[in-house]
């Protein structure tokens, strides 16, 4: 069985064994060209302690070697500024404004920040407050810094190319495929992919998947770490993309020899383990199964997992279970150890067109075309209690309009967003109280269709009947964008 590697991994482990032996000419020659950061720190716990202490000296190389949201990065210089002036280091500081790239750039697109700047270290005189506001003090912007700087680093094991390398010898010695002279291959280690500096929309179309005329796609999921695209199709075929070309991923043997994971009939529901390495889909004739992404290698199937089609799946936190919905009106939990259903949970009226877990486990969520969403505990398979959204008044809404999609929000997991058969999002926490809608705008043409929550949940996106995607601002209910995403039916 062969593994995969992505570039991106490789780089890291290069990356860190530069910084760990002190190359750092090679580690920012690296960097710089390949466009891939390590963002990694000795210890979070030591790092955030530096920034309470406004040990300084101490954090800014290693702020250097990082690569930071611009928005905080001006933040962290503009607190250090601010201490120098404090403490009268005013030359020192006056040096720092004028030589330093990051406030060039405050001065080029924040005038006044910076003529603020400016002025506190020309002053002969200083009021506390004049620095820090007169609701903030120094000790409450460094613990605001060290909050906001701690979710852009991770701590990794030290020394990952050698225990990789280590680990990949000890195997294959285990194996008795290591004779002398025989090269090995790094296996894929754990670093987390690069991640945009700032969650922002999409402005245009990255890539484009064609299919043939005979078959068009039910669904596409993206893999969590962000490097495939999967579609299952009316013809049974479920095909793994390249999302930044938009073509066949060619690297998995499988598909290269012209090999693809297959149903009997169309494919109506795909979902990913957490670790973008397993993949459950479901099918129109109610059969569920479950393959190694890799290898293209069918692990378990269910060949009765419900009587009519399936609509949605997920896996559980751990990858032991398997939640499904299904046209038939059911939810059921399968075990992939045992291959038999444990659980089933029936109460809606309607088709259920979208499950997943709490975060915890404890409860089972679901949506269902009878305009409900429903919280379930997922042990006793009792309904704990059930919600509609509101009707928003639009007129080309229905009475009561289906839900088709829900998705917990990333940051805050007692908050749902809930889409229906209408041109209004909800965000709605557990017990069913709204906390924020946004609405297309549109009073004919425009309900929405399908919905997907970005990475952080800063922006929340959907697709219309009208084929246009919106894209709304979590945080202020806005709507920022729209583009034509197709341009017929």
């Amino acid at each position: 069985m062969s593994l995969e590697i992505e570039a991106t991994d490789v780089i890291k482990v290069i990356l860190q064994f530069c910084k760990e032996n002190g190359l750092l000419e090679s580690f920012n020659a690296l960097q710089n060209e390949c466009q891939v950061f390590l963002n990694t720190v000795d210890s979070i716990e030591g790092f955030v302690a530096d920034i309470n202490a406004g040990r300084w000296d101490v954090l800014l190389p290693q702020i250097a070697q990082l690569k930071l949201p611009r928005a905080k990065l001006e933040n962290l210089y503009e607190q250090v500024v601010l201490e120098m002036v404090e403490h009268r280091e005013l030359d020192t500081a006056k040096a720092m404004l004028r030589q330093t790239l990051v406030f060039q750039r405050i001065k080029a697109d924040d005038s006044e920040r910076y003529a603020r700047l400016e002025q506190l270290c020309s002053r002969t005189y200083m009021d506390l407050r004049d620095l820090y506001g007169a609701n903030s003090s120094k000790d409450k912007r460094r613990a605001a810094l060290a909050n906001s700087l701690s979710q852009e680093v991770v701590m990794v094991p030290p020394s990952r190319l050698m225990s990789i390398v280590g680990q990949a010898v000890k195997w294959q010695q285990s194996q008795g495929l290591l004779p002398p002279g025989t090269a090995y291959d790094l296996f894929r280690g754990t670093a987390a992919s690069q991640r945009d500096e700032v969650e922002t929309y999409p402005t245009q179309l990255a890539a484009k998947v064609t299919f043939g005329a005979k078959t068009h796609p039910e669904v596409a999921v993206f893999a969590p770490d962000g490097t495939m695209l999967v579609t299952g199709s009316t013809d049974g075929f479920i095909e793994v993309w390249d999302p930044v070309t938009g073509k066949l991923k060619k690297d998995l043997t499988y598909q290269a020899e012209e090999l693809f994971m297959m149903h009997d009939e169309a494919v109506l529901a795909l979902a990913f383990n957490k670790e973008s390495s397993v993949l459950v889909s479901g099918s129109l004739d109610g059969k569920i199964k479950v393959w190694r992404i890799s290898s293209g290698q069918c692990l378990r199937r269910f060949d009765h997992a419900h009587s009519q089609g399936v609509t949605c799946v997920a896996l559980s936190r751990d990858g032991t279970q398997v939640l499904s919905g299904s046209y038939d009106g059911s939810i059921c939990v399968h075990g992939l150890k045992s291959g038999k259903m444990l659980k089933e949970y029936r109460g809606h009226t309607s088709y259920v067109q979208d499950v997943c877990f709490s975060v915890d486990g404890s409860q089972v969520i679901s949506c269902s075309s009878d305009a409900t969403v429903r919280i379930w505990d997922a042990k006793t398979c009792e309904q704990l209690h059930g919600f509609r959204p509101p009707h928003s008044g639009v007129s080309s809404e229905k009475e009561d309009p289906g839900i088709h999609t829900i998705q917990l929000h990333p940051l805050h997991p007692e908050q749902i967003f809930v889409s229906n058969q209408s041109s209004t999002l909800f965000l709605m926490n557990l017990s069913g109280q709204v906390i924020k809608a946004v609405q297309s705008g549109k009073r004919e043409g425009g309900d929405f269709r399908h919905m997907a929550v970005s990475p952080r949940g800063e922006w929340v996106y959907a697709v219309g009947e009208d084929n246009v995607l919106y894209c709304f601002n979590v945080a202020t209910g806005k709507l920022e964008h729209i583009m034509q995403v197709r341009t017929r039916h």
